[in-house]
């Protein structure tokens, strides 16, 4: 609806729908770029598509190569591929590697693709190997996929630990809110939000950008009400625009005859 009225409003200053339908899908982009960030970033997209078909490439060519086995199934959990991350990676940990970062992924990998044995079983073979890895990452996974399979109590107790080992996280508030609130915990759920945006509102620059989309659902009510005002000024634009346009019998004289735009002609 926003976008509709904001397509309006610019083909009628500039005449041109093509060009307004453009300037429309730029300044939306602008808008997420600087607000919630939901929105994909092409020339990223493109670059990790490129990356992806290269390390394809040098799979096909040379498939004992577990760096690039490494990386293609970090890209395809990004992507939510995760049972062909799983057949990518399982070949690096049966070759020895028992690191904690190729463990951490292949139990993300064997989560994603429902196998939730397997993927318990890795991500606490990562946590014996570096309990403190990418600060709490395992525990953010291990509470993000319990809460997906309905494992509140089990979602909750390691989305907690989450909060230790990385205090000003508020992913893992908001997705702990989330948890209360299914087992039953709705007030604990609501301070938690609370929580999450007071943690928002105090930090770094570089981490609210990171940060953004989680805060706006602790508080959902303030990108509605964004919405709602850009609606009223857009409303309000088309109805100035409207009554200050020329109509159609402004170009008429009282006899009926056309008044041209040239004081030169008769």
């Amino acid at each position: 609806m926003k976008g509709w009225l904001l397509w309006m409003l610019l083909s009628r200053l500039t005449g041109s729908p093509v060009f307004s339908a453009l300037g429309v899908f730029g300044l939306l982009w602008l808008l997420d770029r600087t607000t919630v960030g939901i929105l994909p970033r092409p020339l990223r997209a493109l670059g990790r598509w490129r990356r992806a078909s290269a390390l394809q490439r040098a799979l096909h060519t040379n498939p004992h190569d577990r760096r690039a086995r490494y990386e293609l199934a970090d890209l395809w959990v990004g992507w939510g591929r995760y049972a062909a991350a799983v057949d990518v990676l399982k070949p690096n940990l049966e070759a020895g590697d028992d690191d904690a970062a190729t463990l951490f992924l292949l139990g993300v990998a064997y989560l994603g693709a429902g196998d939730k044995a397997r993927g318990e079983l890795l991500l606490a073979e990562a946590a014996k190997v570096d309990p403190h890895h990418q600060m709490g990452a395992i525990e953010l996974e291990r509470g993000r996929f319990r809460l997906k399979r309905g494992d509140f109590k089990g979602a909750i107790e390691a989305l907690q630990r989450l909060r230790e080992a990385r205090p000003g996280t508020v992913e893992g508030r908001v997705l702990l809110a989330r948890a209360l609130d299914r087992d039953g915990r709705d007030g604990e759920g609501a301070l938690m939000r609370e929580e999450a945006w007071k943690e928002y509102v105090a930090a770094p620059s570089f981490q609210r950008r990171r940060e953004r989309l989680w805060a706006w659902r602790a508080r959902p009510s303030r990108p509605l009400a964004y919405g709602v005002a850009l609606v009223a000024g857009l409303v309000l634009c088309g109805s100035l625009l409207s009554r200050f346009a020329p109509s159609e019998s402004d170009y008429y004289l009282e006899d009926g005859s056309y008044a041209s735009d040239d004081p030169g002609e008769e």
